[in-house]
């Protein structure tokens, strides 16, 4: 059995605390009123009672249950003392609640903060400094920046404020970068002025450039277009084909324009190449003062492009990026592995879906592509037209999307937009607190919400009155904004610009508590229907008395899905189908142990998809597709006709120690889910390199016992 600390930390159980804790309260009190026999009943009934919950336990659930055993001994004076002990222990920690953390982060047997984020390594010193700044971020936030029904509710499990380890800063979430602008109109980095680049490959460079200096400002994703770079291709074209015709005079040839063209094609496909390097390797190896390597995501969208020519350009650049991506990159034993970023998005649409389309050939790389890499994911220029006015755009980072929104001019912008932050609702803990009583769930329901509401104020509030000066990059030279130096942000937080996001976790255990029956079920799927409408209700109610565009947005809780679990145990103990896992369902997703087809479920999901219009992603859990692209393609088709956004989850996998290329298993060991090589059993997880999707984007760091769990229950849809 495994204890989880205040700190976060897990430890072994051990009844002798408990005899001692109890043996120290009747020592204290104004006469003994236990014997040692009494007291080693009570630690026996916890070891019994804790044996059985088949999950680690909380220090505070086994104090209560402490508590209680006194009391049922008729040692009321003893429990008084036990209560006053706790009472002041809580004082010490209220007074200071990082101490113990932060060292516990830095010498790595926080259990908690070793798997919050599966794409940050915390061992690595900057990433110990980002958490060491998050926790302060935390305990401030706590203790002085929202009031204390927020803070109970997220400490509860009812909400999740997220991000509260930034909160601190004013700070926002994820955004779709403008660089076009920046790269076209000149940007400033570090105080030093950067101009308009001159060849495909410099223009590639100072986007990551950018794209460094953007991560170190926001906490959450962001994406670019490949579009915004591939005016450069032809830059470079007419500059190789300068070089092309100097070299031939100074050799006294006179090729013919055919053989000159050739050659300049050529060396501007080495060019691309270059260029397209240059984005995958920078990517994940710079290190942003978050310690972690840029949460970027690529769009790939061939209708984008302004002209024919520059729609070729940007089938070249997409072509290279999906056969790099295929290779890989190489480890620190040099075998090529699956990298996590960047994410590449890629839109399927008229000219390439179908075979004999002209860009099909793109379309079947994409396919390998996912096949062996995980990436790129799907957007259906179809689907996503009929649904956002006729456009077609990136979400920002994993998910998170922008409502259309038009300019002085009447024009719709969607670069330089950005999400002001999240706070999500915990809806199996609504139809629980229910008791299964549907009008005491719509009032519970409104309850909840107006408390996120309050949240959602507080992270607004927070950005409001930020001064450009905060994020120059962002707010003044382009990446969001061109705004004076000491003006505010605020016009960019009203009327729709930006967006602020009501998350959602758990409709699938939420449903099947309130109805019995699965929302794949047509009798329960209405009611499932009738919660995500409700939410939209209420952010266009929000929005109406605000002027601030609220939308509903399926939250890629990562370990917050554990975090979740963990409370509506504690608060409603183990319900079959309900509360009997180490995590809840993210968004609207089917369960993850559910039989269905990949093709019932990505129909199924996208009528829930089409109300989360603050972004949702679905998936189907694939096998080993490689040698198998045409059932690849017959999914990405459906994708095309049926749902905006969707995903393929398959295997990409190495064990350095003896060279296994595939499924590393999840194996349990005393209670405990550890990852293990089927070939030669090594478990040391520096000598794996393991990639999974959990929440949209592609894991590399390991997971929690909750996401774990979870990864391990997933049943295949095809």
């Amino acid at each position: 059995m495994k204890v989880i600390k205040r700190n976060g930390s897990e430890v072994d159980f051990d009844i002798r605390k408990i005899v001692a804790a109890v043996a120290k309260a009747n020592k204290a009190a104004i006469r003994e009123e236990l014997t040692e026999e009494q007291i080693e009943e009570i630690a026996d009934y916890i070891n019994f009672k804790c044996s059985k919950m088949n999950r680690a336990i909380s220090v505070e659930e086994m104090q209560d249950m402490v508590e209680n055993q006194i009391m049922a001994q008729g040692a009321f004076n003893v429990a008084r003392c036990y209560v006053k002990y706790r009472y002041t222990r809580s004082l010490v920690r209220k007074s200071n609640t990082t101490d113990d953390r932060i060292l516990s982060l830095i010498e790595c047997n926080n259990e908690e903060v070793l798997q919050e984020n599966s794409n940050k390594d915390p061992i690595i010193n900057s990433v110990q400094r980002d958490y060491m700044a998050g926790e302060v971020s935390k305990d401030l936030t706590r203790r002085l920046l929202l009031p204390q029904d927020i803070v109970k509710a997220d400490q509860e499990g009812l909400i999740h404020f997220h991000d509260a380890d930034y909160f601190a800063q004013h700070m926002h979430n994820c955004d779709l970068v403008n660089l076009e602008d920046m790269l076209q109109n000149g940007t400033v980095i570090s105080e030093t002025y950067i101009d308009k680049p001159h060849s495909f490959s410099t223009a590639c460079n100072i986007a990551m450039q950018i794209i460094a200096q953007v991560a170190s400002n926001q906490y959450g994703g962001q994406s670019i277009s490949l579009t915004h770079l591939v005016p450069f291709v032809q830059v470079s074209r007419e500059k190789i084909r300068r070089e092309v015709l100097e070299d031939a005079e100074l050799m006294g040839d006179t090729p013919s324009d055919e053989v000159i063209s050739r050659v300049v094609e050529r060396r501007l496909r080495k060019e691309i190449e270059k260029g397209v390097q240059t984005i995958q390797y920078q990517v994940i190896t710079l290190m942003t003062t978050n310690g972690q390597a840029p949460f970027l995501s690529v769009f790939m969208y061939l209708n984008e492009a302004k002209s024919a020519q520059e729609k070729k350009d940007l089938a070249l650049v997409i072509e290279e990026m999906l056969n790099q991506r295929i290779q890989g990159v190489k480890n620190e034993s040099g075998t090529y592995i699956t990298p996590a970023f960047p994410k590449l998005i890629y839109v399927l649409e008229d000219d390439n879906i179908h075979e004999g389309d002209p860009y099909f050939y793109l379309t079947e790389l994409a396919a390998k592509c996912t096949a062996r890499r995980l990436v790129p994911d799907y957007i259906s220029e179809k689907i996503m037209k009929q649904l956002k006015e006729g456009n077609c755009f990136p979400v920002m980072g994993c998910r998170s999307a922008l409502n259309p929104w038009k300019d002085e001019n009447g024009n719709y912008k969607f670069y330089g937009r950005f999400n002001q932050g999240v706070v999500t609702i915990n809806l199996v803990d609504v139809a629980l607190s229910s008791q299964r009583d549907m009008d005491k769930f719509w009032k519970i329901f409104d309850e909840r919400l107006e408390l996120c509401y309050k949240a959602l104020m507080y992270r607004h509030n927070r950005l409001k009155g930020t001064l450009s000066d905060a994020a120059p990059i962002l707010w003044q030279y382009g990446a969001l904004a061109r705004l004076k130096k000491g003006e505010t942000i605020d016009k960019l937080l009203y009327g729709g610009y930006s967006t602020i996001s009501l998350g959602y976790a758990g409709l699938c255990e939420c449903v099947r508590y309130m109805t019995g029956k699965s929302h794949t079920d047509p009798e329960a799927k209405p009611f499932a229907l009738e919660v995500m409408k409700y939410m939209n209700k209420a952010c266009e109610k929000w929005k109406e008395e605000t002027n601030i565009a609220f939308s509903i947005y399926g939250s890629p809780i990562e370990s917050t899905t554990y975090k979740f679990a963990k409370c509506l145990q504690r608060r409603f103990g183990i319900i079959e189908g309900v509360t009997d896992k180490g995590y809840i369902t993210n968004s609207y997703h089917v369960h993850v142990t559910e039989p269905i087809d990949a093709f019932s479920k990505l129909k199924f999901e996208s009528d829930f998809q089409a109300l989360s219009t603050g972004g949702a992603i679905s998936y189907v859990e694939v096998p080993n597709m490689q040698d198998n692209i045409p059932a690849v393609l017959s999914i990405m088709e459906f994708i095309y006709d049926n749902i905006m956004y969707a995903e393929l989850n398959t295997k990409s996998d190495f064990c350095q120690e003896c060279g296994y290329n595939g499924e590393i298993r999840i194996v349990e060991d005393d209670g405990k889910l550890v990852w293990e090589c089927p070939k030669c059993g090594n478990r040391n997880q520096n000598t794996l390199n393991v990639a999974r999707r959990t929440c949209g984007y592609i894991g590399t760091q390991f997971w929690n016992q909750g996401r774990t769990q979870e990864i391990r229950e997933r049943v295949l849809h095809l």
